[in-house]
């Protein structure tokens, strides 16, 4: 049974930068694709950005250019380095895992932009 852990959330100023992590259990994080989402209060859960197991990303328009995803699959762990932090990017930060018939979510950061 996968599971995920996310951490890194917290209170930032905007303009500022802060890293989210997310720990995976189990052995198929190497070979599964790894997602970030994100949910604001009263909204839609929305992709953010996501990683394949060879290491291509993508990202949504609001997070090109100020956010990057990586991955240590030595480490199980996907990253997200998220800089130049506006107030319209507070929300719960979810990742996930995706393989197969496998889709798993972690159980969220908080993240909030605000001075």
């Amino acid at each position: 049974q996968v599971q995920l852990m996310e951490s890194g959330g917290g209170l930032v100023q905007p303009g500022g930068s802060l890293r989210l992590s997310c720990a995976a259990s189990g052995s198929i994080f190497s070979t599964s694709a790894m997602g970030w989402y994100r949910q604001a209060p009263g909204k839609q859960r929305e992709l953010v950005a996501t990683i394949t197991s060879g290491g291509s990303t993508n990202y949504a328009d609001s997070a090109k250019d100020r956010f990057t995803v990586s991955r240590d699959n030595a480490k199980n762990t996907v990253y997200l380095q998220m800089t130049s932090l506006k107030p319209e990017d507070t929300a719960v930060y979810y990742c996930a895992l995706s393989r197969l018939d496998t889709f798993v979510w972690g159980q969220g950061t908080q993240v909030t932009v605000s001075s």
